[in-house]
């Protein structure tokens, strides 16, 4: 079992509540169905993940503006070390994609899987 920070479960429970309208299109027309499973929002370390593939140790963080920002930009290269020490890997992508490239994301995200699990997943 992963360690997390059990203070972060009540809020990860409202942030699946209030996903943002890019990580409800990644859940609802791509993950929540995918033959792997994922979860949302998911307590790791101190951090909450936007989307965690247990089986693959592959988290999913959709960034928006406020993440290209120099601060901002340091924190999220800190915590994807933090995650790594976890043997988890992550896969970033600015919310823009999600709008913009959908079918792109969603095959970059298959593709880690398979890769990861050495195995070909049938969509």
């Amino acid at each position: 079992m992963q360690y997390y920070d059990r203070r972060n479960v009540s809020l990860a429970k409202r942030l699946r509540k209030d996903m943002t309208p890019w990580e409800r299109k990644l859940w609802y027309q791509f993950l929540r169905t995918y033959p792997v499973r994922f979860q949302r929002q998911k307590p790791i370390d101190s951090y909450i993940v936007d989307f965690y593939c247990a089986s693959a140790r592959l988290a999913i963080e959709l960034d928006g503006s406020g993440h290209y920002e120099p601060d901002a930009m340091i924190k999220d290269e800190e915590r994807t070390a933090r995650l790594n020490l976890h043997h988890i890997k992550v896969l970033r992508f600015c919310n823009n994609d999600i709008m913009e490239n959908f079918p792109g994301i969603c095959d970059v995200i298959h593709a880690e899987v398979q890769q990861i699990l050495g195995t070909t997943i049938k969509l």
